[in-house]
């Protein structure tokens, strides 16, 4: 007697995408986000910026990899919702937003959008 498993495991991949290329219905996180500082608060080098020159700080969020789902777009911005029911809205001049794989998107906001309804009871 021959047993065999087979086991599915498929990974998938956050996408960059540019804000004309996002639509309504997307899922959408944000991958990083860019930060500007005026640069007589920059101490941290030992070169004198210009006084007008902005330093550009590019980091990522706490809630990175959070999904939002698009419900519309009007460049640069990009308006969401979050699984709680609130919207958030997104500059993509200062967010770098990825697409999330349609099925992977749904699944986690159908996640916490029921762990959300519990915890509300």
């Amino acid at each position: 007697m021959e047993t065999t498993t087979e086991i599915n495991f498929a990974t998938s991949v956050a996408a960059r995408v540019a804000g004309e290329d996002i639509k309504r219905g997307d899922y959408v996180t944000v991958l990083n986000e860019i930060v500007e500082l005026p640069s007589y608060l920059w101490g941290c080098s030992g070169v004198m910026l210009p006084a007008d020159e902005p330093v550009r700080i590019r980091y990522m969020p706490c809630d990175a990899g959070q999904p939002f789902k698009v419900v519309a777009v009007c460049l640069p911005f990009v308006y969401t919702k979050r699984p709680k029911g609130d919207t958030k809205t997104f500059d993509t001049r200062q967010n770098q937003l990825v697409r999330l794989d349609p099925g992977s998107g749904r699944s986690v906001w159908k996640r916490l959008r029921k762990h959300l309804k519990k915890k509300r009871k």
